[in-house]
């Protein structure tokens, strides 16, 4: 079973930059057979995608709060996948999950999140 654990959130100032980092680890599993999300969740708003990536990395995706400002990626090596966060607005403050879907099952696995707070 697959586990995720996210890092590399904190506080920051508006127009700094983040990168947060999440690691699959456990057994029984292959990274690269999941497609890998990142989300977010402030308080009191609904969760919103931030960006997807395919186990190939060939299929990208963004929302577009963050188009232009947050890159995501992955290691399929190191079981791995990065948000590269630039530009960050205070609306940018929220929890930030990892997620993966299996693209067979569709079985979907979270983390428990990381905190990124930016200050005006």
């Amino acid at each position: 079973q697959m586990q995720l654990v996210e890092s590399g959130g904190g506080l920051v100032q508006a127009g700094g930059s983040l990168t947060l980092s999440c690691v699959a680890s456990g057994s029984g599993f292959t990274f690269n057979h999941y497609i890998m999300m990142w989300y977010r969740q402030a308080p009191g708003k609904e969760r919103e995608l931030v960006a997807s990536i395919s186990s190939s990395s060939s299929v990208i995706e963004y929302g577009d709060s963050v188009k232009g400002r947050f890159t995501i990626s992955r290691d399929n090596a190191e079981k791995t996948v990065y948000l590269q966060m630039n530009s960050l607005k205070p609306e940018d403050t929220a929890v930030y999950l990892c997620n993966a879907v299996q693209l067979v099952s569709g079985g979907k696995i979270w983390g428990q999140g990381t905190q990124v707070t930016v200050s005006a």
